[in-house]
């Protein structure tokens, strides 16, 4: 997915504030520089935007949290609220600004029984950005630092890098200690303390000055570059009273994606592919519903068929099965075997269904209908035996303590 990086200015922001980023295809390699007014920032519709916060806007904080403060039990109702006003205790002798004046933001991952760092930055400040690109049409999805502390397990993972122009250079330095953004002089340079034989890492309008201060050849990083890396952080700075905006901006981003999918020139080819995949999914399931239709007429014809070849005096076919069955029973009937529906059967499948029960009182039978009274409905197995007779073919009920029997009428 595209993605569309974009630096925030330390000042406030106004239509003509110029903003800096680059647009990248893959999140690896910078596919356009751009420079322009917040009014005239351009991209393609439908892509990510990254906001980058600068480090020399941000401060950062190593906490230990009360026992409990990150359990999922603290969050909720309302835990968030209470998890700001926790920072806010515990950094408040840390600030030079009232803790209710600043974002905070917790590092990703964090777990309860370790320090975590916290990062602080101006609310009022980070929230006109976030408008602003809202307004410009550009929403940030997430929100990076330009630059974090590094991973205490890797000791050897500090960084030191030298940005900016030669009357106004700078260095930052990130460790597991922290973030530290100086100016570049002699005397910041002996307090940063890099270790001899260290990388260091500047960009190329200050690479000269990084290698005399620190007496080695200098790493070059783009701006740019160093933008992109900035993307890649697990960061995402978009927390407690902004994780409602950060909502919207992604369900706005979603919306964008899906209007750039219905009408962008670029994605023609894909539109034709899925419109043509849906036409052939149709015509196949008709010609599925076709086939399957066929095949259940010719299966209703050969019953009809089956029907008036083995009975011809049935000369209008209403409901082969039953008409089928109907014409079965007659015919045992007058050639003097016994029916599923005669008497005689419908009490001996009574028998094996209930071979203990006691013999009913009264037996009635007609229209193929076999009550039998007095029945014992108390009786152990008594209350499964409509579901064995069910099984048997017969339809039987309890009412009482009678049990109605009748052979039921099955259809293929």
């Amino acid at each position: 997915m595209t993605t569309l990086i974009i630096t925030l200015p330390e000042a406030l922001p106004t239509a003509t504030t110029p903003c800096e980023g680059v647009l990248t295809e893959d999140g690896r390699t910078v596919t356009q520089r751009i420079d322009a007014s917040l009014a005239l920032l351009s991209a393609p519709p439908g892509v990510e935007t990254v906001a980058v916060v600068p480090a020399s806007r941000l401060s950062w904080h190593r906490l230990e949290l009360p026992r409990g403060t990150l359990d999922k039990k603290f969050f909720q109702e309302g835990g968030a609220l209470r998890l700001r006003a926790v920072l806010e205790g515990l950094l408040e002798d840390r600030l030079l600004d009232e803790p209710s004046l600043l974002h905070f933001a917790i590092e990703p991952k964090a777990r309860s029984a370790a320090p975590v760092w916290v990062a602080a930055c101006s609310r009022d400040w980070l929230r006109a950005w976030l408008a602003a690109l809202e307004q410009a049409g550009r929403p940030a999805a997430r929100i990076v630092p330009e630059l974090a502390p590094t991973a205490a397990d890797q000791a050897d993972s500090a960084s030191l890098q030298l940005t900016g122009t030669p009357e106004a250079a700078r260095l930052m330095r990130a460790s597991p200690e922290g973030v530290i953004v100086l100016p570049l002089s002699a005397s910041t340079a002996a307090l940063v303390a890099w270790p001899d034989g260290a990388k260091v890492v500047a960009e190329p309008a200050v690479a000269a000055l990084a290698e005399q201060f620190f007496l080695r050849p200098a790493t070059l990083l783009t701006p740019a570059q160093r933008w992109l890396a900035a993307a890649q952080s697990d960061w995402d700075l978009a927390q407690f009273d902004l994780l409602s905006t950060r909502g919207a901006r992604t369900r706005k981003r979603v919306g964008a994606i899906a209007a750039t999918l219905l009408r962008a020139p670029q994605w023609r080819a894909a539109r034709w592919a899925v419109l043509a995949l849906v036409l052939i999914n149709v015509i196949g399931l008709q010609a599925w519903a076709w086939k399957e239709l066929s095949g259940l007429t010719a299966r209703r014809a050969a019953l009809r068929n089956t029907l008036t070849a083995t009975f011809p005096e049935v000369r209008v076919v209403v409901d082969a099965p039953l008409q089928m069955a109907r014409s079965l029973a007659e015919l045992q009937r007058r050639s003097g075997t016994a029916s599923t529906a005669d008497l005689e059967t419908m009490l001996g499948k009574y028998q094996e269904a209930a071979p203990n029960a006691r013999a009913p009182s009264a037996i009635e039978f007609a229209a193929g209908e076999l009550r039998l009274k007095g029945l014992e409905m108390a009786a152990t197995g008594m209350t499964d035996v409509p579901a064995r007779l069910q099984a048997r073919g017969y339809a039987a009920r309890l009412e009482g303590d009678t049990l109605i029997l009748k052979e039921e009428t099955r259809r293929p």
